[in-house]
């Protein structure tokens, strides 16, 4: 049966590596939902919450913003902690907005974390936040490297979870443990906590990369040096979270005569390429996702979009088994 409102179907993920087109593609299907009531974007990109992390982040232009609407985009300022529970709290208060508004919300983003804490049945143990504060002065004092090994040692299984240089995560750890005892229980289950059907952009590595030196070249164009320098002024360097995003962290090191630019451009695209290939390793073990082979132009978008709008039409149920290619 075609569902008459954008609002009556499952809310569409469109996920995957960086520069693989996810933004492009939300884009393209939100027009194409147009005459069935619409669709809005949420944004699951946490680099993407910092307010004047712009052209770092690839963040969609104020063109595209006034085309289709988007939430949760600068909603921070970088010396600001982002919290998954508090954008859990927000992003589903968006799209039970969106839903009553007869439109189709649509996640995009990479930060995985951060779209479990969306879209699944997820509780999120509490907090302490004076244990917080000594686990945050401990991990600047000390680095990751040892409370890392503090963790492995403690819940391996946990460690394993965990990249050795993510000092937000690893101080969250050991947050769990001090406070819970264990940590597996607190992560979400693949279940949805509502219907929703998963898309994951696919693009073999040699393209990804390409893009991926390309997007660099760009954004050093389009002057992400005068961009960090300014974030300086705004309080980037003593960010817990910001100041480590890929992109910034690098040039900041340039600004300090760390790198020289070349130097700097060359660290940041490795670092993209190895983000890249986390992310689709996060996403790989999810049975709900369907796998979609990313256009590789322009002209794919509408093509692969009227192909996600079509699983989106059948449904959850239909939605299909990993290593599923569409278009």
């Amino acid at each position: 049966m075609t569902l008459t409102s954008a609002a009556d179907l499952p809310i569409l993920a469109v996920v995957g590596a960086t520069a693989s087109g996810k933004s492009a593609l939300a884009m393209a299907v939100a027009e194409l939902m147009g005459t069935r009531g619409g669709a809005e974007i949420i944004n699951a990109d946490s680099m993407q919450f910092y307010r004047g992390m712009d052209i770092g982040t690839a963040k969609v232009s104020l063109d595209d913003r006034a085309r289709v609407a988007h939430h949760q985009l600068d909603t921070l300022d970088v010396h600001q902690d982002a919290s998954v529970a508090r954008y859990q709290e927000d992003g589903r208060a968006d799209i039970a907005a969106i839903r009553a508004r007869g439109a189709l919300p649509i996640v995009v983003g990479g930060s995985g974390l951060y779209l479990r804490g969306l879209l699944d049945r997820f509780e999120f143990p509490g907090t302490d936040p004076a244990l917080r504060a000594a686990l945050e002065e401990r991990i600047e004092r000390e680095g990751p490297g040892m409370m890392y090994a503090e963790l492995a040692d403690r819940d391996p299984q946990a460690a394993a979870k965990i990249h050795p240089r993510n000092a937000k995560r690893i101080v969250r750890a050991l947050e769990i443990l001090e406070l819970a005892g264990e940590y597996t229980s607190s992560l979400p289950r693949h279940e949805f906590f509502q219907p929703t059907v998963m898309v994951a952009l696919h693009l073999p590595f040699e393209l990804l990369d390409r893009r991926i030196e390309q997007r660099v070249d760009a954004m050093f164009a389009a002057g992400l040096v005068d961009e960090v320098r300014a974030l300086v002024d705004r309080g980037i360097r003593d960010a817990v979270t910001a100041r480590r995003a890929v992109g910034y962290a690098e040039v900041l090191a340039m600004l300090d005569g760390e790198l020289t630019e070349d130097q700097a451009r060359d660290l940041i695209c490795r670092n993209t390429r190895r983000l890249a290939r986390r992310q689709e390793r996060w996403l790989r073990p999810d049975p709900r996702v369907v796998w979609v082979d990313a256009p590789v132009d322009d002209a794919g978008v509408g093509q692969v979009a009227r192909s996600v709008c079509a699983l989106v039409e059948r449904g959850p149920t239909d939605a299909g088994a990993p290593e599923r290619a569409v278009g």
